[in-house]
């Protein structure tokens, strides 16, 4: 059985927050979590503070559904049609943002000391590239020191990490990133967590840690999105 993330990364119609929220608290999570293999799904909304500042951020919203499959050809196109009633709904804003990507995780979430049992107030997102003919040299660089550099810094929590499936979910947009990197966090002081993460990146940290070199092996071809919690996590029954 293997694990998919499909991101929904989106903005509400002028006006229509309201009505979004509503709809996706009823109807629309009633009707995934119908949904064969489902395991979960969280809405976040984009952070006042950013890691990278620059670094434009083009969607108010980013949906998280989380499923397992053995069929994945089968299992997760049935996820179109339920955007589509939002889309449909005049929900959606109708300005060529909304984007659905699917990765194929590596493995589940792994939590460093930090992590307290309950929901992530926060995650990072990291739509991301591995420097080609490099994988193997990317994949031990982040699962034998990046991922524990990242969640043992104050307010981070955990990382998964995926790759874009061959399965997407209609419509397919071109996608910047092939790797998928989610950082989570639970914090309520996201500036102090960004402040002291960018600390330690970048060696500078006084109190704590400062991280080791950065791999080559990971892509400067990157973009990085902070959200913040509004709904769920809504998780499967039983």
């Amino acid at each position: 059985m293997a694990s998919y993330v499909t991101v929904h990364l989106h903005n509400p119609a002028a006006g229509r927050e309201a009505e979004l929220a509503e709809q996706f608290r009823g109807s629309h999570v009633a009707a995934v979590a119908r949904l064969r293999g489902f395991r979960g799904v969280q809405r976040f909304e984009v952070a006042g503070e950013q890691i990278m500042a620059s670094i434009p951020q083009p969607w108010r919203y980013a949906t998280i559904y989380d499923f397992e499959s053995t069929e994945p050809a089968i299992d997760l196109p049935a996820l179109a049609p339920h955007s589509a009633e939002l889309r449909d709904a005049g929900l959606i804003a109708d300005d060529d943002t909304e984007r659905l990507y699917t990765y194929r995780m590596y493995l589940p979430w792994y939590f460093s000391g930090n992590y307290h049992p309950g929901p992530l107030s926060h995650v990072m997102m990291l739509l991301a590239n591995v420097t080609p003919g490099r994988s193997e040299e990317y994949h031990r660089w982040y699962d034998d020191q990046h991922r524990i550099e990242v969640s043992e810094s104050p307010g981070y929590v955990g990382m998964r990490r995926g790759e874009l499936s061959p399965v997407q979910v209609p419509p397919v947009r071109y996608c910047p990133g092939d790797q998928l990197i989610l950082g989570g966090l639970q914090t309520d002081d996201l500036a102090a967590a960004v402040a002291e993460f960018t600390a330690r990146g970048m060696g500078k940290s006084t109190t704590g840690p400062n991280w080791g070199p950065r791999s080559s092996a990971a892509s400067t071809a990157r973009t990085v999105h902070m959200f913040a919690s509004v709904d769920g996590p809504y998780e499967a029954a039983g």
